[in-house]
């Protein structure tokens, strides 16, 4: 089968590996419709981050191929949505919603052959308690992709403004103006928020698209302009809630330093050298939650609403390739030439 090796610092190629098989009768295979890059993925595209050599990707929807003798909740011909952690659902953290807490479960994409998204099929641990079935196949390419998007980055921005505590009629600011900052802000208007604060870049297709989704200012500056333009913007006092959606030490900075007293930050950017003030935090009241979004704990509230129309978080995906041309997925994001890099691999 065709899949995306990551070969080191700027470099996926499609290699032909063998198709994976059942290894554990709890898992099936998967055969991918569509996958895409992911922001995370830059972080060792770019070489800032360790990575294998090996296999890559942990986004995909697609249609089972396969079960083991075990597998009771999924058959053969199903189309499901896979969430970027596998986990077996019945361990006492995935009965709390935090299924990337599985006690035996892991992450796609690490390198091992068989486990990366980004190929023509997937192996699937513990099928039952990872694999989300979509009940109808006939549905528009739109809609493919909003599906495509609830396996991490709509779930990631939706993890961050729920862990955020985002309520009616809050002022929320996200940072990071990325596929998961503009899903948060998609998500922080889902949840009520009145006022919407977008800190990120000076392009203006994101800006276009948060304010499409319900943002109601952006900010295009960095560093102490940045917290002075919100300051200036509460009067002094900060924002209800803040997600932070990048992982840089400059973006965890910005959120807390902009988050009003008794206020949560909600970080799902996967922290890279990142220093928090304990001591700021503490005599501020400053909240913090979030980490690996538990995206199958939230998706059949989201899958609802991508099926009644209500979010149409699909339109992230800007730049949309096929599985021989993963390396122009990859630098058209690492570039900033797209938001998020779709990448179809096969029909229902």
């Amino acid at each position: 089968m065709k899949t995306a090796i990551f070969k080191g610092k700027g470099n996926v190629v499609v290699e032909e590996r063998p198709k994976p098989v059942i290894k554990a009768q709890t898992d099936a295979v998967v055969r991918v419709v569509l996958a895409c890059v992911c922001g995370s993925d830059l972080w060792f595209y770019r070489g800032i981050a360790n990575h294998p050599e090996g296999p890559v990707g942990h986004e995909f929807i697609g249609v089972v191929e396969e079960v083991g003798a075990q597998v009771k909740a999924v058959k053969k011909g199903d189309f499901v949505i896979a969430p970027f952690a596998y986990s077996d659902g019945t361990c006492a953290n995935c009965k709390a919603g935090f299924q990337t807490a599985c006690v035996h479960g892991g992450f796609f994409g690490q390198g091992t052959e068989g486990d990366g998204g980004q190929a023509e099929f997937v192996r699937v641990p513990y099928a039952d308690g990872t694999l989300f079935t979509v009940p109808s196949t006939n549905v528009s390419d739109g809609t493919l992709a909003s599906l495509l998007t609830l396996t991490d980055v709509m779930g990631t921005g939706y993890h961050a403004a729920v862990s955020a505590a985002v309520k009616a009629g809050d002022t929320v600011a996200v940072v990071g103006d990325g596929a998961v900052g503009l899903s948060g802000v998609l998500s922080a208007k889902m949840l009520g928020a009145e006022r919407i604060i977008v800190l990120g870049s000076k392009h203006e297709d994101r800006h276009k698209l948060a304010r499409e989704w319900g943002a109601t200012t952006t900010i295009d500056v960095r560093g102490d302009a940045t917290v002075k333009a919100v300051m200036d913007a509460t009067d002094g006092i900060g924002v209800d809630a803040v997600l932070e959606c990048v992982g840089s030490d400059e973006a965890n900075k910005t959120a807390f330093a902009i988050a009003r007293p008794g206020a949560i930050v909600g970080r799902v950017g996967l922290p890279h050298d990142v220093h928090i003030d304990a001591l700021g935090t503490f005599y501020r009241n400053i909240g913090m939650r979030g980490g690996p979004a538990p995206v199958r704990a939230y998706m059949q509230k989201l899958l609802d609403a991508v099926v009644r129309g209500t979010i149409n978080p699909g339109k992230v995906f800007d730049l949309r390739t096929d599985l021989d041309h993963i390396a122009e997925a990859y630098a058209a994001m690492d570039e900033r030439r797209a938001i998020k890099s779709l990448v179809k691999v096969s029909e229902i």
